[in-house]
């Protein structure tokens, strides 16, 4: 057998015949070569084509259903886990800012009172200072009197609290001594109600006071609950006001009996619970 190479390719020659219904038939003969050109550009061609139509008509979604079905459904879940995304990044946020405006109220989870020479002691003894323009004409007077309007028409609704518990006030709010927040004497396992709706941001045992819950609440708002017995609520819970959270008791170092020790801050400093508290 005659070993083929490329001079022998080169020198083969195919032949065609038609098969035409006359009476004389020719004989067409072509190098091998040129049939494989042929064959070539016939099937580029043929792609071309191919191609072009799959891009300007419809077809393609007749040819590809399945896989644009699995595209639709890979975009949906795409879509839906951008959501979800989008959701735990805000409740994360959300979390970092309310450990941002609790830190003063965190310290003081493990204090049930505050020494004269304390950091935080010193916010108390500071006057809110606001200059008072002296003089002045009509004009000036009555533009002072339309921005007061006007904020106070901006300013957002009072907070309402009511009672945290049933009980008798053991013990007043007393900052100059240390003693910043309200007892409440009562048994131990006495209901402990939230006096504000809000999001839990603590709800843990500490040395001194016990079982403590704080509360964050609207507007820099912020209730603490200790020496409770037992708590219902954990942190990140979001509570509604009057909703039962926690049982009284006598928990903790810093107690000399079973009594609710409640505490309300406003933008990191305390306030009288009994100024805000709707009796």
């Amino acid at each position: 057998m005659k070993r083929l190479n490329l001079d022998y390719l080169k020198k083969s020659s195919i032949y065609f015949t038609p098969n035409f219904p006359e009476t004389t038939t020719t004989r067409y003969k072509l190098s091998l070569l040129r049939v494989a050109g042929y064959i070539s550009l016939y099937t580029i061609f043929s792609w071309l084509i191919l191609i072009f139509v799959l891009a300007v008509t419809p077809l393609k979604d007749f040819l590809f259903v399945v896989d644009n079905q699995e595209l639709v459904a890979q975009k949906d879940q795409i879509t839906e886990l951008q959501k979800k995304v989008i959701t735990l990044t805000k409740n994360l946020q959300m979390v970092v800012d309310a450990n941002e405006k609790m830190k003063y109220a965190i310290m003081l989870a493990d204090k049930d009172s505050v020494k004269p020479n304390d950091k935080i002691y010193d916010t108390l003894k500071k006057p809110i200072k606001k200059k008072i323009q002296i003089g002045g004409n009509i004009f000036a007077a009555f533009k002072n009197l339309f921005e007061d309007f006007f904020q106070s028409e901006n300013k957002p609704e009072k907070i309402i609290f009511q009672e945290p518990a049933n009980g008798y006030v053991s013990k007043v709010f007393d900052p100059a001594n240390g003693h910043l927040g309200v007892d409440y004497g009562m048994k131990t396992g006495t209901p402990v109600y939230a006096s504000c709706g809000g999001f839990v941001i603590f709800s843990d045992y500490t040395v001194n006071d016990g079982n403590t819950m704080i509360i964050e609440h609207e507007s820099g708002y912020v209730t603490v609950y200790k020496h409770c017995s037992s708590l219902l609520k954990k942190a990140r819970d979001f509570v509604k006001q009057g909703e039962l959270i926690a049982l009284s008791g006598n928990s903790g170092k810093n107690t000399t009996g079973p009594h609710l020790h409640f505490e309300i801050w406003h933008d990191g400093k305390p306030v009288d619970p009994n100024k805000l508290i709707l009796k």
